[in-house]
């Protein structure tokens, strides 16, 4: 799959980011969700800061107007998360039945993305809802942590760290210890 946009749809421009400055090889995260808490914020932030450092990154969480229905607002979010995605990008989902790879592996897997692809690679996390099956099945890879189901914040937290940590492996930085 070349980008998310195979199937000729395009993110929307007042609700999108094409045109707001994104560079090539940048990384969005993209995240549904309710609220923002303070302490959620500043650990994220301090990884935002690190990262940035090395690649260009942005955060961007997107709200999505829906009744209290799980299906209808699920559906909201996704439209709401699509909607926010340059042209063209390739989309990295986390999905707990997605696929798992070790810290090497993802440092390897990024390095090769930023290597063969000039755009924004945009990682995309769902809210308590999840994401639903029309965007994972899109995406251009399905990124597991675990098996298991971590809270939205949590899970973009974890990906900053990751995100980091495979940055600091393609360069030889000393963050990374193989403890195995």
């Amino acid at each position: 799959m070349g980008t998310l946009y195979d199937n000729g749809r395009r993110a929307r421009s007042p609700g999108g980011l094409r045109g707001a400055g994104l560079s090539g090889r940048e990384f969005l995260v993209v995240w549904a969700g309710r609220h923002r808490r303070a302490n959620w914020e500043e650990l994220c932030t301090d990884y935002r800061q690190r990262i940035a450092r090395y690649v260009p990154i942005r955060d961007l969480p997107v709200k999505a107007r829906a009744k209290n229905d799980d299906r209808e607002r699920r559906r909201a979010e996704t439209t709401a998360l699509f909607d926010a995605l340059p042209d063209p990008c390739r989309a990295v989902v986390l999905d707990p039945r997605g696929r798992t790879m070790s810290s090497e592996d993802l440092a390897a897997r990024l390095g090769r993305l930023r290597d063969e692809w000039p755009h924004p690679v945009a990682f995309l996390v769902g809210s308590d809802l999840g994401l639903d099956d029309s965007l994972l099945q899109k995406a251009y890879l399905r990124l597991s942590f675990s098996p298991m189901i971590f809270g939205h914040e949590l899970a973009r937290l974890v990906l900053y760290e990751q995100l980091y940590r495979a940055l600091c492996i393609e360069r030889g930085i000393k963050y990374h210890r193989q403890t195995f």
